[in-house]
């Protein structure tokens, strides 16, 4: 596109916008009245529970209606995901009440919680409590949830502890992604999508169909590109300009194959390339009770740096600089060469990642089949960015003394205006999974089935960074290096995990079933740090470590017996109950956050008990959870009515938790004594009389608290507190109403009304940042062909424009009491996208 064309395309799309947010936001005011969360319509029972059509679900590793499985899933249908333009996990929020999702972070790169439990996004060294499953593999790292997904069968988020069929068990739940497979004929469709208000587009397509009478095949692809991903406040200090951007690719080979009856394999590999301008997605200051930007304070209180941000936490801008001249120089690693060398300072993040998946199914007989699982994730994200968040030139000393006198090279880099972002860190991600899944199911007439198994698992993961939490170089960089870095660290932690599972389904009547099964999981992980460089100056003194540093091996490990039973009655036709035992596991490890600071050098001591106490001081426990649901599953008036609930209670030993000290500059790694959440989960739909119209909503009541006593960081006990992001009440309102206008015509309207009550957003202290209840709509109207050959959309995402908060912590760098400046008290908080408004043509033959 020239630059002519640009203008004239923007100066049309400018023009158009008001017109566009009228027709979507007329559309969303159908959707309003009363709280919401919702599931779609076009799900039918799976998500919003309404129509009779049969949703198939794996919840128990096999084929069921989501009407017969006693296990509580929310499931999205791959058609409202199209309807939605939703192909971010951050956007399925909209439609599960009580998950939250958080993307962005220096290590995991991403958190999934679920009724209040999750796991840091920070520590890289987690599992992730809501074990993350993706076409039948449970993928160990979150980096996943800032990559797109397209051309998706269907997501199913599993409720709970989730022990006998998931990988190596999950302690609070499941999100599961499957793609879609061959078509048994050929076919192929195609999308394209402009976004208004990040000025986004979106292209993609694929062709499907048989190669042979046994073989199909299907090949998809999807591009992203976002000029306004994140938009920065007027005068930020960078040489972005005023936004940051997000480029994305996704490509996915399928293959189906049954070459004899009996037997079928289907092999996957997908390939997500993601490009960011810096790991810091949609994260603002909130200003404190000072009511001020705080300055970002070095050297013990010798240094100030003006903060820049304009205390407007929730219009949708952030300050975001570019690091400080004095220290944005090249930074080394242990793992090889840095993509930020040459880059000057300005944020960016790259992530490859390869996906293979091979499933085979083969019936020995006609009643028992073999089902092997073979997973492969090889991922490399590279990122950059400044984690004092804010700052702006030129800095000063509070006390007047001259900046050359105390931190020369920072004199040399202080014009007015100019970019300062301190605490710059350069993590790079490596990962190497496989695994390994066998199972034997049984399908026989009698009362009698099961199923058994075995599961291994096998990671390489390594978290290289260099970092600047000193910052050191303001004064000069490494005088033997010429380095700018406080220090490099790069950690390498191996995982073998074995499991066995065995689980027994009872059929006692036609009406009355009896279920369960135990598994048992054996895991262990071996940790190894090295310190290649730590800045002399640093160095020099008693509080580091010297370069050259290593750690030798350190140990973790812990085995498990997670036990779950299910009984479940089929009342009438129509109308089942359940009531199931269920208990939870998530292994600990070894902690990646540590700095190089003399606390380590115990490694180095002759004596094994001091080595050995130094290794216990990095090892976090394993995380457990006990309890047991209630459910009822209904529909009424011919199917046209469904009603699904379900009541929960679990207790949650040794909640793994991660917080920010910003006194130290450093992640803190603890394990909470105990968590205990109950609640109920409400899920209804209506295909009422209306021809083409269909209501669906969705209701949670969530009680999730501290049970025992859990003393964080600040020596505060958080017993009796709530977790965070856990809102007492959640849920959603959607109707869908489809209207033939011809032969080949209809046309389709739908909303979708969002509600959350407040809830904490960090688990520091008794008054942590708490956020507001909030209301947000989605929207859409289309026109097209009933068979789908062709239609063009207008959708609108979170049109109110709300803007949340996820999680919260303190922003690093602080002024502390006695410093001749205001005690700061800032905080980052990590917020969702503002409104979207999509534009999109599709087509399908």
């Amino acid at each position: 596109m020239t630059m002519i064309e640009k203008t004239v395309a923007q100066q049309i799309a400018r023009r158009m916008r008001p017109a566009f947010y009228a027709s979507a936001a007329g559309i969303a005011m159908l959707a309003a009245p009363g709280i919401a969360h919702a599931q779609d319509a076009d799900d039918g029972a799976s998500s919003d529970g309404a129509t009779g059509n049969e949703i198939i679900v794996l919840a128990r590793r096999q084929e069921e209606t989501l009407q017969e499985v006693p296990v509580t899933v929310t499931v999205i249908g791959g058609d409202t995901l199209e309807k939605y333009s939703v192909d971010q996990v951050a956007d399925v929020v909209s439609r599960v009440p009580t998950l939250n999702v958080q993307v962005g972070g220096s290590g995991s790169g991403g958190q999934l919680s679920l009724r209040g439990v999750g796991s840091s996004n920070i520590s890289a060294a987690f599992d992730s409590a809501v074990a993350f499953d993706f076409d039948g593999v449970q993928v160990s790292t979150m980096r996943l949830v800032q990559a797109g997904f397209f051309d998706t069968q269907q997501i199913d988020v599993l409720k709970g502890p989730q022990s006998l069929f998931f990988g190596k068990s999950a302690s609070a739940g499941v999100f599961s992604i499957r793609s879609a497979d061959p078509t048994p004929t050929w076919e192929f469709g195609g999308k394209a999508s402009y976004e208004l208000e990040e000025k986004g587009w979106v292209v993609g397509g694929f062709v499907s169909g048989p190669i042979t009478d046994t073989m199909g095949i299907r090949v998809a692809g999807q591009y992203t590109d976002i000029e306004d991903y994140v938009e920065l406040q007027p005068g930020t200090p960078t040489a972005l300009g005023d936004s940051r951007g997000f480029k994305d690719f996704v490509g996915r080979v399928t293959l189906a194959w049954e070459p004899t009856p009996g037997f079928d394999i289907n092999l996957k590999m997908q390939y997500v390339h993601t490009e960011t301008d810096g790991a810091i997605a949609h994260s603002d200051i909130f200003c404190g009770a000072n009511g001020r930007a705080d300055e970002v304070v070095l050297l013990g209180g010798a240094i100030a740096v003006p903060a820049g941000n304009d205390c407007n936490a929730f219009d949708g801008k952030y300050f975001l600089p570019d690091a400080s001249g004095a220290v944005a120089g090249s930074v080394p690693t242990a793992t090889g060469p840095t993509l930020a060398a040459g880059r000057n300072g300005v944020p960016f993040g790259e992530t490859d990642l390869f996906f293979g998946r091979l499933r085979m199914n083969f019936d020995v007989t006609d009643s028992m089949t073999i089902t092997t699982t073979t997973g492969y994730v090889d991922l490399d994200a590279t990122d950059f960015d400044s984690y004092s968040y804010v700052g702006i030139g030129p800095a000063f000393n509070p006390g007047g003394v001259p900046v050359g006198l105390i931190a020369p090279a920072l004199a040399a880099n202080n014009a007015p205006g100019s970019p300062q972002g301190f605490g710059s860190s350069d993590p790079r991600n490596t990962l190497e999974q496989f695994s390994q899944e066998i199972r034997i199911t049984s399908d026989f007439d009698g009362i009698f089935n099961f199923m058994v198994g075995g599961f291994y698992e096998w990671r390489k993961f390594v978290f290289d960074t260099s970092q600047q939490a000193v910052n050191i170089s303001i004064i000069a960089p490494d005088p033997v290096t010429g380095f700018t870095y406080d220090w490099d660290k790069s950690q390498e932690t191996k995982t073998s995990a074995a499991s066995f599972f065995g689980s027994v389904i009872l059929d006692l009547t036609d009406r009355l079933e009896l279920s369960g099964g135990v598994r048992y999981t054996d895991e262990s992980k071996t940790s190894r740090i090295s310190v290649p460089f730590v800045h002399t100056f640093l160095s020099a003194g008693p509080g580091f470590i010297d370069s050259g540093f290593f750690s030798g091996p350190i140990d973790f490990s812990d085995s498990n017996w997670s036990p779950e039973a299910t009984i479940k009655y089929q009342v009438s036709d129509d109308v089942n109950v359940f009531a199931s035992f269920k208990t939870g596991f998530k292994s600990g490890g070894v902690d990646n956050s540590a700095l190089p600071s003399s606390s380590l050098l115990g490694f180095g001591s002759p004596d094994p008990a001091v080595r050995q106490a130094t290794a216990d001081g990095l090892i976090y426990n394993s995380e457990s959870a006990i309890g047991g649901e209630v459910g009822v599953k209904s529909q009424f008036a011919n199917r046209t009515f469904t009603l699904n609930a379900t009541a929960y209670y679990y207790v949650f030993d040794d909640l793994q938790v991660q917080n920010f000290d910003g006194t130290t500059i450093q992640f803190i790694t603890l394990n909470a004594g105990e968590v205990t959440t109950k609640g109920v989960d409400v899920a209804w739909g209506w295909e009422t009389p209306v021809q083409g119209l269909n209501l669906s909503g969705n209701l949670s009541w969530l009680d999730a608290q501290f049970s025992d006593t859990f003393n964080t960081t600040g020596g505060v006990d958080l017993d009796g507190r709530d977790v965070a992001r856990a809102p007492t009440w959640s849920g959603n309102l959607a109707f869908d109403y489809t209207v033939p206008m011809g032969d080949s015509l209809e046309l389709n309207l739908g909303g979708n009304a969002i509600y959350s009550g407040s809830y904490f957003t960090d688990e520091v202290t008794l008054n942590d940042f708490r956020q507001d209840s909030y209301v947000a709509f989605d929207a859409r109207v289309s026109i097209g062909h009933p068979d789908g050959k062709w239609r063009v959309s207008l959708v609108g995402s979170n049109l109110t424009d709300e803007i949340w908060v996820n999680t919260s912590g303190d922003r690093p760098f602080l002024a502390g009491p006695g410093l001749g400046l205001p005690v700061g008290d800032d905080l980052v908080v990590t917020q969702n996208r503002g409104r979207q408004v999509f534009v999109e043509t599709s087509f399908r033959f």
